[in-house]
């Protein structure tokens, strides 16, 4: 009897689960427009998740561990209500103060305190990793590279002078300069702002590994988006370059082994036709640089994360500016 009573409860068990299992959910549904969609306007916009998956945190998940759990969905509507009405009224405050509108100290204090607690100012730190064996100074960098120690130190002396004071430039010595102390390195990790975030950061790790062979697939070297000019530069990159890693250093100051520059070899792109949106597919062309032998030495600081391109044959790549939210609001 009690194997009966089993049975029956598996079978019962079995028949909900088959009665739930379905694909009639919204993301199922887009499928079946794709195809008149591509035929009649073209490529498919970005669809993402990301926005949804935000309010879903910010206003469900936090209003329900604030609430007492008792007609828990009218709390957090009406919690979520007055955050809103709140923050729209300091940015209100706050365009006003701005503007030198007469505010009472009161609510300048207020501001003052509100924007050092909500907005704290975060050093985003570039972190590198995974030191790689037999190279110990510029020399033994030139021979794994393949650049010549002409191209080396003509990058070195420019990034020098560009980013460091005179007097922790570069040492004149042509000597000391050969025995410079280098590590090389494969791996850096940039913190990224999450879209529509001021306090969250996702964590890019860019490879770079020359020749050496990543876990077993061939050697990688990621693309990686620099800080190369102002915004109004490059239309609609906006100040950025893509480029390609070369190699990862630190490199150690003789004169004060304390003193440790961390610099990256890239390979930067240029936009064609100073970088509009294509009228076709609404996405930036770039090509290799013509004026220089494909080796760039940069700031560490200038790099701002991962990019995503797609080959479009003849050195060129097409910017995929929809590869998410964020890299789609700044790429426009």
């Amino acid at each position: 009897m009690r194997d009966d009573d089993q049975d029956a409860e598996d079978e019962l068990r079995m028949d909900m689960i088959h009665c739930e299992s379905h694909f009639n959910f919204i993301k199922m549904h887009l499928l079946s427009h794709f195809c008149d969609h591509i035929r009649q306007f073209g490529n498919i916009p970005m669809y993402s998740m990301e926005i949804g998956e935000l309010a879903h945190n910010t206003r469900t998940k936090e209003g329900w561990c604030k609430s007492n759990k008792n007609d828990a969905a009218r709390q957090i509507l009406h919690s979520y209500g007055c955050q809103h009405a709140i923050w729209m009224r300091l940015l209100n405050l706050q365009l006003l103060k701005n503007r030198g509108a007469d505010l009472s100290p009161d609510v300048l204090k207020h501001l003052d305190r509100t924007t050092s607690t909500v907005s704290p100012r975060v050093i985003c730190r570039r972190i590198l990793k995974g030191r790689r064996g037999a190279v110990s100074n510029i020399v033994d960098f030139s021979q794994i590279l393949g650049v010549s120690l002409e191209i080396i130190y003509c990058e070195l002396i420019r990034d020098s002078r560009h980013n460091q004071p005179i007097d922790n430039g570069l040492p004149e010595d042509h000597a000391t300069r050969r025995s410079l102390p280098i590590e090389l390195l494969t791996q850096l990790e940039v913190r990224v702002l999450t879209f529509q975030e001021a306090d969250v950061y996702e964590i890019h790790r860019a490879r770079s590994t020359g020749t050496l062979h990543f876990r077993n697939q061939g050697s990688r070297n990621d693309w990686v988006w620099v800080q190369a000019g102002t915004e109004e530069m490059y239309r609609a990159l906006r100040g950025c370059l893509p480029a390609k890693l070369v190699a990862l250093l630190k490199i150690r100051d003789p004169r004060s082994m304390d003193t440790v520059r961390r610099v990256v070899g890239v390979q930067l792109l240029t936009p064609v036709n100073l970088g509009p949106l294509s009228d076709l597919h609404g996405l930036v062309t770039v090509q290799m640089r013509e004026d220089t032998q494909g080796f760039t030495i940069v700031d560490i600081g200038t790099i701002l994360g991962q990019a995503h391109l797609i080959p479009e044959g003849d050195r060129r790549w097409l910017v995929n500016s929809r590869i998410d939210l964020r890299t789609f609001n700044e790429v426009y």
